[in-house]
């Protein structure tokens, strides 16, 4: 399995943001070729010291690190990646890597 972790800074309209995000970027997201699980954070996003820099994190599950490079590179994927200019002015990290089980 590969995973695509977005972690999206606090923003300053918190309700905006979650607005957008629900109504428009979720749908954009699921439509990516290939996800096969979809996650987002409910709540505050905390560290074991207390608050994070985070306002949300979602977890993108694709079978592989090439069917998470593909899907974000159809038309799809280039959609959710454009859309993110229109809501995540904070700034957002991305983070992709290869799974296993242990």
């Amino acid at each position: 399995m590969a995973k695509l972790v977005v972690l999206y800074k606090q923003p300053a309209d918190k309700a905006k943001f979650d607005a957008h995000y629900t109504n428009v970027h979720i749908p954009l997201g699921k439509k990516i070729p290939g996800v096969r699980k979809f996650e987002v954070s409910q709540g505050p996003v905390n560290t074991p010291a207390g608050p994070s820099p985070y306002h949300l994190v979602a977890v993108l599950e694709f079978d592989s690190a090439d069917a998470l490079v593909k899907g974000l590179g159809t038309p799809d994927g280039k959609a959710a990646a454009g859309d993110l200019a229109n809501f995540a002015q904070a700034g957002v990290d991305l983070l992709i890597f290869d799974t296993r089980t242990v």
